[in-house]
């Protein structure tokens, strides 16, 4: 004898959950994340993401590096924001050894993270319409990435692993007449986000997949620890360039982006706007680079030792809080660094998020979580 059982078509039937695995091979993640679904015929009853497909064991490989050798590896965790995670190290390190650093760098690191968060939040930009069925938005967002990426690639070498950040400053000077090219650049970029902005922002197949979906309360985005612009759309109005500045960012008023609904729609919007708070705060920057001469780094031992002790230094990424705990037993490698990053905080909240939605809402969910798979996995 057999038996027929009805998976999933609704109320009134003997239906059966259906397990869903989606990943770890899935087009729309940035990296390979796995989702574990179940689903009642596509409503989701429980989702539970499954990490660890890109673990690359980043902090052991930091014990056995010296402090020059461990911001090419910091570099790459989240690979839209190096220059800001090679920051986080060497503030890190700095602050363990006393360092202080030459006025003119300072500035300089702030520009170029302002821009690196530019960059990120452009490659998100233009990469979630596309996840939801909107091909055109991620044409513009390269146009404008690829005009900031030539000013960063001329400072640099590197257009994305920069390897511009040193304990004690920066590798080398800026080009003569740069800040005048990343001035230009900021303004080419200004004056053209409008094409993208008008493209998607009141699109109304975009508000229709968006606005009301994957709400996440400002007490959930609290509970997971979320940051960054997920947890500004809920309403939590914390930016640590604002409210526990690092390098000069105290000397700016840094205005912070923030929205209640904490849907997908918030995100984005949320994402967009601080794009033109980052351009603003660059062009701030450099203006002060301008004003200043003098070096951009200083003079350091042959081998770098930090001394014995621990310190703790975060920053505001452009995914949200990465936090570096640095601990010390006065070589030249670290006995501990545990990075805290955005991305792993911020995708746990898909736990509490997909619940109750549907299947073709979940891709939206998903993408909106802006989240990189090497921060989560580090």
């Amino acid at each position: 004898m057999t038996s027929e059982v009805t998976v999933g078509t609704g109320a009134g039937l003997d239906t059966a959950d259906m397990v869903l695995n989606i990943g770890p091979q899935h087009p729309s993640t940035h990296g390979v994340l796995r989702l574990r679904l179940v689903l009642d015929g596509e409503r989701v009853i429980s989702a539970e993401p499954i990490i660890g497909y890109m673990h690359r064991g980043a902090e052991k490989l930091f014990e056995v590096r010296d402090y020059r050798q461990i911001i090419m590896l910091a570099n790459r965790h989240d690979w839209l924001s190096a220059f800001c995670n090679e920051l986080g190290v060497v503030l890190a390190v700095e602050r363990l050894m006393g360092i202080e650093v030459p006025e003119r760098a300072i500035w300089l690191r702030m520009a170029l993270a302002e821009l690196n968060r530019v960059l990120n939040h452009l490659m998100f930009l233009g990469s979630y319409p596309l996840e939801i069925g909107a091909i055109t938005p991620v044409f513009y967002a390269f146009r404008e990435r690829e005009t900031i990426q030539a000013v960063l690639e001329e400072a640099s070498g590197g257009r994305m692993h920069y390897m511009y950040n040193r304990v004690g400053g920066l590798k080398e000077e800026v080009p003569a007449g740069w800040t005048g090219r990343a001035r230009t650049a900021i303004d080419q970029v200004r004056r053209r986000m409008p094409d993208l902005d008008k493209l998607i922002r009141k699109n109304e197949i975009f508000l229709a997949r968006t606005v009301g979906v994957g709400v996440l309360s400002a007490a959930d985005a609290a509970a997971f620890g979320a940051s960054g612009p997920v947890a500004r759309a809920s309403g939590l109005d914390l930016d640590l360039r604002r409210d526990e500045p690092y390098l000069a960012y105290g000397e700016l008023s840094v205005p912070v982006v923030t929205r209640t609904s904490g849907d997908c729609h918030a995100r984005f919007e949320v994402l967009l706007d601080q794009v033109y708070v980052s351009l603003d705060l660059a062009q701030q920057c450099l203006d002060r680079v301008d004003q200043l001469t003098g070096p951009v780094n200083v003079r350091l031992p042959k081998v770098v030792k930090a001394p014995e002790g621990h310190t703790y230094a975060w920053t505001e990424n452009p995914l949200g809080i990465n936090g570096y705990y640095l601990v010390s037993r006065g070589e030249k490698t670290p006995w501990r660094l545990k990075l805290r990053t955005a991305s792993y905080a911020n995708v746990q909240a898909l736990s509490t998020l997909l619940p109750g939605t549907l299947v073709p809402d979940l891709i939206a969910i998903l993408g909106s979580m802006f989240f990189v798979v090497g921060d989560i996995d580090k």
